[in-house]
Order: C-alpha cells, then sequence, then structure tokens
C-alpha cells in the first residue's frame, strides 16, 4: 500500500455524497436566513446564529473539493426561487422516505406497520413527481454530473452570500 498514489480527482461515489451534503446544507442555510429575522427568542436566535455559522463553514470546506470533481468549471447563475423551493420539496421527501423505512422496522404493531409502508409509498411517489418535476426543469439535472455540480455550487453561493443581520 505504501506505493499508491491515488488519482488527482475524486471518485464518482464520493463526489455524489459531497454533492448530496452541499446540497442539503445549502438550502438548510437558505431556509434558517429567511427564518432568522422571525426569531424573537435570544436563546434561539443564538443557536440560528451557531447553526448558520456551522453551515456556512461546512459548505465553504465542501466546496474546496469540487475542482477535485470530475467535470469542467461552467458557471450559470439561476436568480428565481423555484429550483431552490423544488429542491426543499424534494429534500423533504427525500429525508421522509428514510424516516419512514426506519421506522417500519422499529414497529411492533401489525395495523401501526401497514400504515407506515402506505405512507411510505405515498412519500415515494411524491418524491418520484417532484424529482421528474425538477429534471424535466433541469433544476435537477442527476445524469449530467457537471451541471449537478456546477447547480451545487451556484446554490452554495447563494446561500452563503444571502445576508443575514445577527448581533
Amino acid at each position: 500500500m505504501e506505493n499508491y498514489h491515488p488519482p488527482d480527482h475524486l471518485a464518482w461515489h464520493e463526489t455524489l455524497e459531497i454533492h448530496e451534503l452541499t446540497s442539503f446544507q445549502s438550502i438548510g442555510l437558505m431556509k434558517l436566513k429567511k427564518a432568522y429575522p422571525e426569531v424573537t427568542d435570544p436563546a434561539l436566535k443564538e443557536l440560528y446564529t451557531h447553526a448558520i455559522k456551522g453551515l456556512s463553514t461546512n459548505i465553504l470546506e465542501l466546496l474546496e473539493f469540487y475542482p477535485l470533481a470530475p467535470r469542467s468549471n461552467e458557471d450559470e447563475l439561476r436568480k428565481d426561487n423555484i429550483p431552490f423551493y423544488a429542491g426543499d420539496l424534494l429534500a423533504l421527501f427525500k429525508t421522509g422516505v428514510r424516516n419512514y423505512a426506519i421506522a417500519i422496522t422499529e414497529t411492533a404493531t401489525p395495523t401501526v406497520r401497514d400504515v407506515l409502508k402506505q405512507q411510505l409509498n405515498r412519500a415515494i411517489d411524491t418524491h418520484a413527481k417532484v424529482f421528474n418535476y425538477m429534471y424535466e426543469r433541469n433544476y435537477y439535472p442527476s445524469y449530467n454530473l457537471e451541471q449537478l455540480l456546477q447547480n451545487d455550487i451556484n446554490l452554495a453561493n447563494k446561500a452563503l452570500t444571502k445576508p443575514f443581520n445577527h448581533r
């Protein structure tokens, strides 16, 4: 193993994991910054500030790996929020599918399991509809890694540059 020299680029699977983390955290950062002005409790406002700073640091660290991803650099920044809202909806149902799958493994009561399975299937169907909506509009170009990663960079930069007034 001492002669092992990794390639000068990321592996496809780790690139996709970085994509998922960057996208998810960028959406979360946008949501926190949008909600921040409405938070009136000082302790909660401090938690929001801590979370915003932490997510910003995470995103900046992940973005450092993007030049190592197997892609080229093309830049096209969307100005509207439709992809953000669609991505938020997609993340909601993706997380819901995962949560239902975990919850089902914890059920002991058959009727609870049956209800959760029905709800899981609805979450899967809704996720598919949202994905298709995004794919058809090129908001989630899942078969074009270059464009997918560029969308991440654009979303991350938008989240990082969105102002919030912390004191």
